[in-house]
């Protein structure tokens, strides 16, 4: 004999929508998808009437009496529902500061990863503390600090805006940036300088060898 499937109980068990057939009441107060009032009418008429739309009967209020469904798309409606859901739990993300850490004397790819980690904080919403760490006598190279914060809140400008300049914070140089509002306000000739940048760092072509001059006539 097989043995019988457990019934987990931790499982949540899931509320299946009263529509169509799932509701159960003899009279229902019915309104169409567009608004209209259609009346106290029975159960089966309601539902032949949703049928006929090809639409659903769906049960808006339970404890009305009698209680009221709608004609609609329930799927669409369940779309709908699910995205302002998610809207909202959107707008109510409660912001946090997540911090990035960081030596005066970082290398390319180890500030690139810091550069990503800011990035992807700013995108979630969350203020970024941008933390230098000094230690021993690093303490004299505040300056050093200080540029590269700086440096790094001109690279993260189009996500982010300072809301605290760099200052020294007992043995650590910090600034805060928050997430930008507003887009970052395009400056005449950035087209022009970015093109220029291009243009100057194309290597020059490497000269012959082995050749020797022309004789001066």
């Amino acid at each position: 004999m097989p043995p019988r499937p457990r019934f987990d109980r931790r499982a949540p068990v899931r509320e299946l929508p009263n529509i169509n057939d799932r509701i159960n009441y003899p009279q229902l107060r019915v309104v169409d998808a567009d608004g209209a009032q259609l009346g106290v009418i029975d159960r089966e008429k309601a539902l032949e009437v949703a049928k006929d739309r090809e639409l659903d009967l769906v049960l808006v209020s339970e404890k009305a009496d009698p209680p009221v469904c709608r004609i609609m798309d329930y799927g669409k409606y369940k779309f709908e529902q699910e995205k302002k859901a998610k809207e909202a739990k959107k707008k109510s993300h409660q912001t946090e500061v997540k911090e990035v850490k960081m030596r005066y004397k970082i290398d390319q790819h180890d500030y690139d990863v810091r550069i990503g980690q800011a990035t992807r904080f700013l995108k979630a919403g969350d203020k970024v503390k941008c933390t230098v760490i000094f230690r021993g006598r690093e303490i004299q190279h505040t300056a050093l600090a200080e540029t590269l914060l700086r440096r790094m809140a001109k690279d993260l400008e189009e996500q982010a805006e300072i809301q605290q300049a760099p200052k020294r914070e007992g043995r650590n140089m910090i600034m805060f940036l928050t997430p930008r509002k507003t887009p970052l306000a395009k400056k005449d000739g950035d087209d022009t300088q970015v093109a220029t940048k291009a243009v100057r760092t194309i290597p020059a072509p490497p000269r012959p060898t082995g050749l020797k001059p022309a004789a001066t006539p």
